[in-house]
């Protein structure tokens, strides 16, 4: 059975400013294996991930009935508080034993997008909650970029490819709590999913839990270090792509024993393309010995809307 280190190898982000391909033959190397990648030097400082580690911790310990006060009935879960138990993944009707908060792109006033993605709700019981997530976003969304473009050299495409596809994206910062588990818990903290979106980066989550399912049926664990993303491809990229960037299954474990009493935190970024970007399956993506998967083009928010209902939020 391979060892953690042996999935998955911490890629310098630094790279990329001294050798833009071999960066991107690295992190594509790493998507095309497991659908993940983990990152190191990317630019998203310790001491702003510490504050909105500190601040997710203090907002998940305010009292029910004030988390509650943020959530938007009807809302699909896009901004404000989703309580414990909403939701599931797809196929499954037990819920993940998770609570988490949302926070969206902050849009100019008479933007087009407007009635695509709600304005951002902020909790009044924690200072500074506001223009920390919004600092913590925009740092995800400057880091999701310069992975974007490594992935666009990969595929053979102008490496700013994606700048327009991402433009306004319905980008989404999730906070996450894993509570404590009962013993006797038929449910996990985060069944075996794919994510619905471009990329997902995530950071945080001390207790370990993560793992990601090999092409062979293994379960491996992703562990990156403190500091370190892991980066994953999520269903839209996998679709644009014709499958040759995986959107890998993955999944949330219960701890052992000695762990049950302790709660996870962890603070994945959702990078989306714009609402409007119609996916369609690339060119370059298509041969004699890879037809079409994906032949009917969807845009982005038609996509999204059908996987949200099929998980529940919407």
């Amino acid at each position: 059975m391979p060892t953690p280190n042996d999935t998955l190898s911490s890629i310098s982000l630094a790279l990329a400013d001294e050798d833009k391909d071999a960066f991107a033959a690295r992190l594509g190397q790493s998507f095309s294996d497991w659908g993940f990648a983990v990152i190191s030097d990317h630019g998203i400082s310790d001491d702003l991930i510490e504050k909105a580690e500190q601040m997710s911790r203090a907002f998940f310990a305010l009292p029910e009935d004030v988390k509650r006060k943020y959530h938007i009935p009807g809302g699909g879960g896009a901004r404000g508080y989703t309580p414990f138990g909403t939701e599931a993944a797809k196929d499954s009707n037990i819920s993940d034993l998770k609570e988490f908060w949302h926070i969206g792109r902050q849009l100019p006033s008479g933007h087009d997008f407007e009635r695509i993605m709600s304005a951002n709700i902020w909790p009044d019981e924690v200072d500074g909650f506001r223009d920390c997530y919004l600092e913590l976003f925009a740092a995800f969304d400057t880091a999701g970029r310069r992975i974007l473009e490594a992935i666009a050299r990969f595929l053979e495409l102008e490496s700013g490819f994606f700048d327009d596809t991402v433009r306004d994206g319905n980008s989404i910062l999730r906070l996450i709590h894993y509570p404590p588990v009962p013993e006797d818990s038929p449910a996990v903290r985060a069944a075996a999913h794919e994510d619905i979106n471009t990329i997902t980066l995530l950071i945080g989550a001390e207790e370990a839990g993560l793992e990601l399912l090999d092409k062979q049926g293994n379960w491996r664990p992703v562990t990156p270090k403190p500091g370190e993303l892991a980066v994953n491809i999520g269903d839209m990229l996998q679709r644009l792509t014709n499958g040759r960037l995986p959107s890998t299954t993955h999944r949330v474990v219960n701890p052992p024993p000695q762990r049950r009493g302790h709660s996870r935190y962890s603070m994945p970024f959702f990078l989306h393309f714009r609402p409007d970007y119609l996916i369609e399956t690339l060119p370059q993506c298509i041969d004699a010995d890879h037809p079409n998967l994906y032949p009917n083009p969807i845009t982005a928010d038609d996509y999204l809307m059908e996987r949200l209902r099929e998980i529940g939020l919407a």
